[in-house]
């Protein structure tokens, strides 16, 4: 695969951008990604991620569309970029994705390009959601796998539809689900974890919050 795409995945651990690029990577592609904000504000780290040519993301606010335009720049550029499409480590206690911001749809109508939808799994083993401590032993094996290009034809044209961004982040994130259930060897939950209906808050560690 060359020229701009953008592949997408689950988010289930800090540590999934060092898994997922190096499987990119290991398949002849170096990715970007859209990242919070404040990762880029601390000492050291901002710096690398500036001069990786990541993005910026003000979760929640009217900036995000910036990071939109710098994304599709990118993309026009030749470049692939990684989406993590929930916006956050996912809120459902047993992992699974849960309904996503619409982002990445709207960028899919806007751009054209291929949409690759994987998943990964074993990241959580590793390093929990929101946890601290690594735990290095026992070893644990971490798989990511890839769909094929997604088909966005029906909604082209449609990038300021609300209902065609909902339907289209949807059919991203059970492409996402079925690849994962390939991993787990299990099915998903029927019903899917809404963080807009939840009293849970939309970002940050509500972990820690909630305590």
């Amino acid at each position: 695969m060359s020229g701009g795409a953008i592949v997408v995945c689950n988010h289930i651990s800090y540590i999934d951008p060092l898994i997922f690029t190096h499987f990119l990577y290991d398949n002849g592609r170096a990715p970007r990604y859209l990242g919070k904000a404040s990762l880029f504000k601390l000492p050291i780290v901002g710096r690398v991620l500036l001069g990786a040519g990541q993005i910026p993301v003000e979760r929640e606010t009217s900036e995000a569309s910036n990071a939109l335009q710098h994304a599709i720049a990118f993309l026009k550029s030749g470049h692939l970029l990684g989406v993590y499409p929930e916006g956050t480590l996912t809120r459902d206690q047993n992992y699974w994705p849960m309904k996503a911001k619409t982002g990445i749809a709207r960028l899919a109508i806007l751009t054209k390009v291929p949409v690759i939808p994987c998943a990964q799994w074993g990241a959580q083993e590793i390093l929990p959601a929101y946890s601290k401590k690594i735990r290095i032993f026992p070893r644990t094996k971490v798989k990511v796998i890839a769909g094929q290009p997604l088909d966005f034809s029906r909604w082209y044209g449609k990038y300021d539809d609300p209902n065609a961004l909902e339907e289209a982040t949807a059919y991203v994130m059970s492409s996402i689900t079925k690849l994962l259930e390939k991993l787990r060897g299990e099915k998903a939950p029927i019903e899917i974890f809404d963080p807009r209906k939840s009293q849970l808050p939309r970002t940050g560690n509500y972990k820690k919050e909630i305590k």
